[in-house]
């Protein structure tokens, strides 16, 4: 596994992966590698989040492990179930050739179906693995209770098989967009750090990374324009993602600076809720583009 030397050592490593960390994050991300202790991001949708624990795999040299969380989440779905179809049709082909079958040979591994959480835990037996609990504000408080279990201890009871335990701790990174406020016991388990929306500077070197054949005017131009959009009263405010998206667009476009028909053309590509479509088409859209242009001179 990569090591990790210091702060500025990971603010190079991300740059290369063409992610940009301002101090701040950094050193939360490099606490949390050094003292073993999971991550909890949160921020509004699209502002990179979900990007750190990726790009950490990427630096660490190890395997990602994904669990989504949504309404209802179980430790089912979370952890392991049985494979039931699988066990059903062995008994019956059992029955069939007139054998009989244990309960040890229906409860064995091979008829486990392991989800997220026991995949990290059981990966990390060999070596650490970064496991990702995505967009946990989505899922129940008896979930996050769950969960508060499982960070302490990495380690899963099944009962007909036993204890399964890492042998390395992952690194654990948890988002939030702050749909609801998750309790404060699983909080004070991790690192905190809030992602906010990136400064003009920083969002033109995020532009730059990730979509280099933009033109410098266009990347200037939408930098400005998204910061000014964003000064909006709007249902959904687009974060950097919808940023990246806009400028690949208008690249696809062969668009070498902005004008009030191009963006009123793919402001589908910036705002995903028809009211905030037809707040911004118009007088608006010319509003926001001289302000912008100002702001770029």
């Amino acid at each position: 596994m990569t090591p990790i030397p210091s702060i500025e050592s990971l603010q190079d490593m991300l740059r290369e992966r063409n992610y940009i960390a301002d101090r701040g994050l950094a050193t939360s991300i490099f606490l949390a590698y050094k003292l073993n202790r999971p991550l909890f991001l949160e921020g509004e949708a699209g502002v990179g989040k979900t990007e750190v624990a990726k790009m950490m795999a990427s630096i660490l040299d190890t395997d990602l492990i994904r669990l989504q969380c949504y309404e209802g989440l179980d430790v089912h779905h979370a952890v392991y179930e049985w494979n039931y179809t699988r066990q059903m049709l062995n008994i019956r082909l059992t029955e069939a050739r007139g054998e009989k079958i244990s309960e040890a040979d229906l409860f064995s591994p091979e008829y486990l179906l392991k989800r997220p959480l026991l995949q990290a835990i059981e990966h990390a037996r060999d070596k650490p693995v970064v496991l990702l609990i995505d967009e946990v504000d989505r899922s129940d408080e008896e979930f996050e209770a769950f969960l508060l279990e499982v960070l302490s201890d990495f380690q899963i009871t099944i009962p007909e098989i036993g204890t399964i335990e890492a042998r390395h701790i992952p690194f654990v990174v948890i988002t939030s967009n702050r749909t609801r406020e998750v309790h404060d016991a699983l909080k004070r388990r991790c690192l905190y750090y809030w992602i906010d929306y990136p400064t003009f500077e920083k969002e033109l070197q995020i532009v730059r990374a990730k979509v280099p054949e933009a033109p410098e005017k266009l990347s200037r131009q939408i930098t400005a324009f998204i910061q000014e959009l964003r000064r909006e009263d709007l249902y959904k405010i687009p974060g950097v993602a919808e940023t990246l998206d806009w400028t690949s667009a208008l690249v696809a476009l062969n668009q070498r600076a902005l004008d009030p028909q191009i963006v009123e053309d793919t402001l589908g590509v910036l705002l995903k809720y028809q009211d905030d479509v037809e707040k911004v088409n118009g007088p608006t859209v010319r509003a926001l583009l001289d302000r912008a242009m100002l702001d770029t001179r």
